[in-house]
C-alpha cells in the first residue's frame, strides 16, 4: 500500500499568501523552461447536459513534483469541481491528492503576476483590470506583489461589480483603486493591463494600448474566443504560458493568425524559457509585450507541491491508502 496525503480546500486556504505562490510558480516556469515538460489540457465537451471535463499536466524535475489538474464544469450541478493529483518527481510515487478549489485564483493569479515581473516595464506604476470576477481579484492580488502600482484601474460592464471590486482593492493596497466606465478609460496611461473575462470578443480597442503596455491575458483559452484585438497581438511580443497551447486555444493568437496579421513564427518565447534565462523578454521600453496565460499544469503542479509541503510540516491533512499497480496485478 502506498500512504497518500488528503487535504481538503479548507486546509490548504491558510498556508500561504500571494507573493507565496508567485514565488512557487516563478520556480516552476524555470524548471520548465530548463528541463521540464507539460502539455496544453485535454477538453471534453458534452452537449446535454451542457459541460466540459477537462485536465493538464505537468512534470517539474526542479520542483520534485509532478501531476496536474482534473475538473469537471457545467452539466446539471452549474458549477466546477477540482481534483489534484501530486506525486514525486524522482521516485515517481503519488504522495498527495488535494481539493484544488481554494488555490485555484491564486496559483493563475501568480502566473499572471510571473508574466509581469518578467515582460512589463520595472518602472511600471499604473495597472489596468479588465474584469472584476474572482480570476481578477486573482491576478491583481498577485501582481501587485511584483510592482509597485500607484494607480488602479478596473472596468467591467456591470457599475456594482467594478465598484464593489474598486472598493475592496482600494483598501487592500497602497494604490488608488478606482472603477471607471469604459476599458478605454482603465487603459488610459496604464503600463500593465490585466484581462480576466469570459467575453468572446476584444474587451478592448487596439487604440487604446499604450506603446510600452504589457498584457497579461488569462481568460481566452477558447479558440474561437479573443479577449486581445488581433492588431494587439500582431504589434505585440507575444509570449504564451505554452507553445503547444497558442495554436490549440489561444484564441487571440488564432484570430490574429486567421486576419492574417502574424504567422507561425509570431510566437516570441514561452514563459518558462524567459523566465530561465533562455530567451530575451522586453525587446525595448516602447514595446508591447503580451503574456497569454490560457492554464497550465506548471503553475498547478507548482504550487500544489508548495502547498503540500507546508501542510505536511503543519500536520494537516490525513492519510489515505492508495494499491500501487504492481499488487493490483499480481494480487500480492
Amino acid at each position: 500500500m502506498t500512504e497518500v496525503l488528503f487535504l481538503r480546500s479548507d486546509e490548504l486556504a491558510d498556508l500561504a499568501e500571494p507573493a507565496d505562490y508567485v514565488e512557487a510558480v516563478r520556480a516552476g516556469y524555470e524548471s520548465h523552461g530548463n528541463e521540464g515538460s507539460a502539455a496544453p489540457r485535454t477538453k471534453l465537451v458534452a452537449d446535454e447536459p451542457p459541460g466540459i471535463c477537462t485536465g493538464y499536466l505537468a512534470v517539474l524535475p526542479e520542483v520534485g513534483a509532478m501531476g496536474g489538474y482534473t475538473y469537471a464544469a457545467g452539466f446539471d450541478d452549474e458549477d466546477v469541481h477540482f481534483v489534484l493529483p501530486l506525486f514525486d518527481a524522482e521516485s515517481g510515487r503519488l504522495v498527495a491528492l488535494l481539493d484544488g478549489a481554494s488555490m485555484n485564483p491564486f496559483k493563475t493569479g501568480a502566473a499572471g503576476a510571473v508574466g509581469v515581473d518578467a515582460l512589463a516595464r520595472e518602472n511600471a506604476t499604473t495597472c489596468a483590470v479588465v474584469g472584476s470576477g474572482a480570476q481578477a481579484h486573482g491576478q491583481l492580488r498577485a501582481t501587485a506583489t511584483v510592482r509597485e502600482f500607484e494607480r488602479v484601474r478596473v472596468y467591467s460592464p456591470t457599475t456594482a461589480h467594478r465598484e464593489a471590486f474598486a472598493a475592496e482593492f482600494d483598501d487592500r493596497l497602497a494604490a488608488d483603486v478606482s472603477a471607471v466606465g469604459s476599458a478605454a478609460d482603465a487603459l488610459d496611461g496604464a503600463d500593465v493591463v490585466v484581462t480576466a473575462t469570459r467575453a468572446s470578443e476584444p474587451v478592448f480597442a487596439d487604440g487604446a494600448l499604450p506603446d510600452g503596455a504589457h498584457v497579461t491575458a488569462m481568460g481566452q483559452y477558447d479558440a474561437d474566443k479573443n479577449e486581445l484585438p488581433p492588431r494587439t497581438v500582431a504589434r505585440s511580443t507575444y509570449v504564451p504560458d505554452l507553445t503547444a497551447r497558442a495554436f490549440q486555444d489561444a484564441g487571440s493568437f488564432l484570430a490574429a493568425r486567421e486576419a492574417g496579421l502574424v504567422d507561425d513564427g509570431h510566437v516570441h518565447a514561452e514563459l518558462g524559457e524567459v523566465v530561465a534565462g533562455q530567451e530575451p523578454g522586453r525587446p525595448d521600453e516602447e514595446a508591447v509585450t503580451v503574456f497569454d496565460s490560457g492554464g497550465t499544469g506548471i503553475e498547478t503542479v507548482a504550487a500544489a507541491w508548495m502547498l503540500y509541503e507546508r501542510a505536511r510540516e503543519r500536520g494537516r491533512g490525513r492519510t489515505v491508502e492508495f494499491l500501487p499497480g504492481s499488487e493490483a496485478l499480481t494480487g500480492d
